[in-house]
């Protein structure tokens, strides 16, 4: 029976508390670990998928916590002066304002390089691949963002929707699935991106909101969260706890 959203949180909990960061980094680890926080969605999203297929989620850890540490890194920098200027994160200081900037910008960059270590985990290079291309995605949709290169779907499809789709695509990988099989995993990887980047819109009141009005951002919301489960219902495999998610990232308020 696949684990609910809630235990594969705490599987990723568990993981992330124990990690072992290397000595070399000194007192640099306790802004690295300081920056984890966060609801785990994208981690959760990796298990979950590897679950619905049969595999051994604690297999899938390591994939799934090198998503969660690129995802961190990326909010460490933006959060930077010379990016988004954030003092606040989650309510607390962000970590350069609690660090200083310096601190922030090694400790982003040894978040990256913690990620592709546990994605080099694995057998093969598919996860790191997976992960690589995902977050070359990222930053090339926040440089587009920054520079205003291309529209706001554009942006966010890249910016967002990159590690979504490594969400799912990681855990595809280290499962080393044929790649003919991933194809409705990754339309539905797709979806979730947008779905999640237009709700988070709607909360903030910008992005497609002010595009759109609130009200078509909510349509944009709703045709990505039904496309999602129609590709979630193509799938051969029990994807009731992926679908749950999906209703939930739909419903968010938060």
């Amino acid at each position: 029976m696949p684990q609910q959203p809630e235990q594969l949180r705490a599987l990723v909990e568990d993981y992330l508390e124990e990690l072992s960061l290397l000595p070399e980094l000194g007192t640099l680890s306790e802004p690295m670990l300081y920056s984890l926080g966060g609801k785990r969605v994208r981690p959760v999203l990796c298990l979950a998928t590897g679950d619905a297929v049969g595999a051994r989620v604690e297999d899938l850890l390591p994939a799934a916590a090198a998503v969660e540490l690129v995802h961190s890194f990326s909010l460490v920098h933006d959060d930077l002066p010379s990016m988004d200027d954030d003092a606040e994160r989650r309510g607390q200081p962000s970590v350069w304002a609690r660090y200083g900037e310096a601190a922030a910008l090694l400790a982003g960059d040894a978040l990256l390089t913690e990620a592709f270590r546990l994605a080099l985990l694995y057998p093969t290079p598919a996860v790191a691949r997976e992960l690589s291309v995902a977050t070359l995605e990222m930053i090339g949709g926040q440089w587009r963002e920054l520079d205003g290169d291309g529209t706001l779907e554009e942006i966010h499809s890249l910016k967002t929707g990159g590690l979504f789709r490594a969400s799912i695509g990681c855990a595809l990988a280290a499962m080393e699935m044929p790649p003919s099989e991933q194809v409705p995993w990754r339309s539905f990887a797709g979806e979730l991106g947008m779905l999640f980047q237009v709700v988070d819109d709607i909360l903030d009141g910008d992005g497609f909101v002010v595009d759109l009005g609130e009200d078509g951002a909510r349509r944009l919301a709703d045709g990505a969260a039904e496309r999602a489960q129609a590709r979630l219902a193509e799938i051969d495999a029990d994807t009731a706890v992926l679908a749950e998610i999906v209703a939930g990232l739909q419903s968010r308020t938060a």
